[in-house]
């Protein structure tokens, strides 16, 4: 069923803890209101930005399997010239 919510003479409305909860939303997060086939719908505004970006260049660069296989073997305290 759904809730209805009371708009304040601000223009703020509370979004229920459920569905808060179901966006994935917390206080001081942003939300959008966004236009989907005819009916507006609130999303959390994401980032356009990778999340995984700032890991990029931390590993060192390999050349072939065998050396990232290596390096692993290496970083599992392993021999890691033994398959």
């Amino acid at each position: 069923m759904p809730r209805s919510l009371t708009i304040s003479s601000k223009g703020q409305i509370t979004i229920p803890i459920e569905s808060r909860k179901r966006l994935g939303v917390k206080p001081g997060d942003r939300v959008e209101i966004v236009n989907d086939e005819g009916k507006e719908v609130l999303r959390p505004v994401r980032s356009d930005e990778n999340p995984f970006a700032r890991f990029a260049g931390c590993l060192p660069a390999f050349d072939s399997m065998d050396e990232i296989n290596a390096w692993v073997r290496e970083m599992r305290g392993r021999d890691p010239e033994t398959p």
